[in-house]
């Protein structure tokens, strides 16, 4: 049975597409109150949405403005170049994989332009917008608080890149600036859907690539052997929201860590290393060894680097062994852990209540 792809965005044509008529030819185009309920259902569901229109683009904007609906679009790209350009630029703006983004436009030759050079994108005609909210790509399982910001989140971290792009000092002074705040907790019942979520919409940063069902996350949660914690982060610009998650399974000798995996948006934040010293550094306290599952992907390098700049490597020491054999493509990567100091960028809450910032350092 295969598990279909989720829509992270839908990018919107707007002539006779978003809206009834043509800018250039129509005073006042028309949006339907049927395509506008879909705009507002697929924010809300957490699905992004952009515009890769051939147009004027002060008149086309001026029009998504006086319709009421400018402030859903994040990237829109109004100009003349062709669309499969306009969507790979919105593809590597978000740092989605082109799988993740649909397009939907009332010509042919522009959904055939954009399905040759963008194999992966999903296309639609005109005419089938207001289906889409019942198709299951554009159905996330759960809707959380995270996922009806996103849209508010995606947009605060554009300004946040404006602000870096206008910093002319080092970078970590840049991020002392932002006033950074990270918490790790324990998941609670309430907040399964999100860890969930971050399972299934992150891959670059995953170390696996294993989805855990809501199911198999609330059994873990019932099982004292093992922790799932949440990582939070926010600053100066508003909440990243939930942007972490670890699975760990705690025994007397070794910690064994199922899982670690953070959101592509905090990766310039150097979240991952914060992550991985916290938890180093826990272990080292604990007097246990650390175990990591590591499974190779398309799209994981950036995680095999963190490991690996942490300390982690292959290594036949008996803790592993006690851990059973791992699943198929899975490695297991070993860490005899020492006392790490705390992040410079950013301050960090725990649950455990033990300090840990860059004054503590041993």
């Amino acid at each position: 049975m295969t598990t279909t792809t989720i829509v992270k965005c839908l990018v919107w044509d707007l002539d006779n597409t978003l809206w009834r008529g043509t800018v250039l030819e129509d005073a006042d185009v028309v949006l339907t109150d049927a395509v506008r309920e879909v705009v507002r259902t697929l924010d809300g569901r957490g699905i992004l949405q952009a515009v890769a229109s051939k147009n004027d683009h002060d008149l086309a904007w001026k029009q998504l403005e006086r319709l009421g609906v400018a402030e859903y679009f994040v990237l829109p790209h109004i100009g003349w170049g062709p669309k499969s350009q306009s969507v790979r630029e919105i593809a590597e703006r978000l740092n989605f994989a082109p799988s993740t983004l649909a397009f939907v436009d009332d010509q042919p030759t522009e959904r055939a332009e954009v399905a040759f050079h963008l194999p992966e994108v999903r296309c639609y005609p005109a005419e089938q917008v207001t289906a889409l909210p019942a198709l299951p790509e554009f159905s996330p399982a759960a809707s959380t608080v995270d996922s009806r910001r996103r849209r508010l989140m995606y947009q605060a971290g554009f300004e946040r890149d404006h602000a870096r792009e206008a910093w002319s000092g080092p970078d970590d002074d840049f991020l002392r600036s932002l006033g950074l705040k990270m918490t790790i907790a324990p998941a609670g019942p309430e907040e399964i859907t999100r860890v969930e979520e971050l399972t299934l919409r992150t891959s670059q940063m995953n170390a696996t690539g294993v989805h855990y069902s809501d199911a198999a996350l609330r059994a873990l949660l019932a099982d004292p052997g093992h922790e799932v914690l949440v990582v939070t982060l926010g600053d100066r610009f508003g909440p990243h929201g939930a942007v972490g998650i670890v699975l760990l399974a705690t025994r007397p000798s070794v910690w064994h860590l199922k899982l670690l995996a953070t959101s592509c948006r905090v990766v310039s934040f150097g979240a991952g290393a914060v992550l991985l010293d916290w938890l180093t550094d826990r272990a080292a306290r604990a007097g246990v060894h650390l175990v990591a599952d590591f499974r190779r992907t398309e799209r994981n390098r950036l995680m095999e680097v963190a490991y690996r700049f942490a300390g982690f490597m292959e290594s036949g020491c008996a803790c592993a062994s006690a851990l059973g054999n791992p699943a198929g493509g899975v490695e297991r990567l070993h860490l005899e852990p020492s006392p790490r100091p705390g992040p410079r960028t950013m301050t960090l809450t725990a649950a455990d209540g033990i300090p840990f910032t860059a004054s503590a350092a041993r």
